[in-house]
């Protein structure tokens, strides 16, 4: 057995053993402060509770994004399919073109949600609670929609399938 260490962990060793935890991706997308839609790809999505009906994801405090996810009324949660890893990339740097010719759909707020997603949640702008490097929201799900489809999973730094 491994015995506690005063000193701080060696992060990419770190990361390379969270990176053992399969999850599934997703991209949150709001409308920003000025109605510009934004969208990034995260994997630390989690459900928290049934009743009330609450979800959870983080963001890097330095993120481009954080101020539009701070201020925003509600944002959707795009779990995607196996078949979006485009989206996963798309979503995952900033850019001024990540909703070019996406066919949206609109929910909440007049927030954007992606086609083709596995399952969506709309989530009315909760609750945030610093975790070090980045934020963590809570969101109370108001809307949610799930079609039958296989998830994209990402798992050792690698996209994976279920078998």
């Amino acid at each position: 057995m491994n015995q506690p260490n005063s000193q701080p962990p060696d992060t990419r060793r770190l990361r390379d053993a969270l990176g053992e935890f399969a999850t599934g991706i997703t991209v949150v997308t709001a409308r920003g402060a000025d109605g510009t839609p934004v969208g990034v790809t995260i994997n630390s999505f989690a459900s928290v509770s049934l009743v009330p009906p609450l979800v959870l994801w983080s963001l890097g405090l330095h993120s481009p994004a954080l101020a539009a996810f701070e201020s925003c009324s509600h944002y959707a949660i795009n779990i995607l399919a196996a078949d979006q890893m485009e989206f996963s990339q798309r979503f995952s740097r900033p850019r001024s073109d990540e909703f070019a010719g996406i066919d949206l759909k609109v929910g909440a707020g007049d927030t954007p949600i992606l086609p083709g997603c596995c399952a969506w949640f709309e989530c009315r702008n909760e609750l945030r609670h610093a975790g070090g490097d980045h934020l963590i929201f809570v969101g109370h799900v108001e809307n949610f929609h799930r079609d039958e489809k296989p998830p994209l999973i990402f798992h050792g730094g690698r996209y994976r399938s279920l078998a």
